[in-house]
């Protein structure tokens, strides 16, 4: 069952990336002229965060690594037990102030930040769950 629920979570976030390139295509008018795609890219990029966030906790939580006090302190938490480099931590703990913003504040998001999520850091959910696979499941 572990191994179910990591594989899954792990198959959303690809999910969520194939849609992001899809939308993108290599093209930045993708997302600044095309409201549609922009959405669609926005959107997926906060199920990627969501569901990055959720494998933190649920792996968290069945490691009894202890508890988070947050949804970064989830990527603390696996870094402090070895699961994740320190580096890749850090920037998925940014990318859960990517997602606040997003959820919370929409209107105030700066395309840029997410112009440089989907040129140069959106593989960093690819190498996170393939890590978590690895190591978890």
């Amino acid at each position: 069952m572990v191994e179910d629920v990591i594989l899954n979570k792990a198959s959303s976030i690809e999910r969520c990336i194939r849609r992001i390139e899809e939308e993108y295509a290599g093209t930045e008018q993708n997302l600044v002229e095309n409201q549609t795609k922009q959405d669609a890219i926005v959107l997926n990029l906060q199920r990627a965060c969501e569901t990055a966030i959720d494998l933190a906790m649920y792996v968290v939580s069945h490691r009894k690594l202890g508890v988070p006090q947050d949804s970064r302190d989830a990527f603390v938490l696996l870094q402090t037990a070895g699961i994740l480099p320190a580096d890749l931590a850090d920037r998925m703990q940014r990318m859960v102030g990517f997602r606040n913003v997003a959820v919370h504040e929409y209107t105030r998001l700066n395309l840029d930040i997410v112009l440089t999520i989907i040129t140069t850091l959106l593989n960093d959910f690819r190498i996170y769950s393939a890590t978590i696979v690895k190591t978890c499941a």
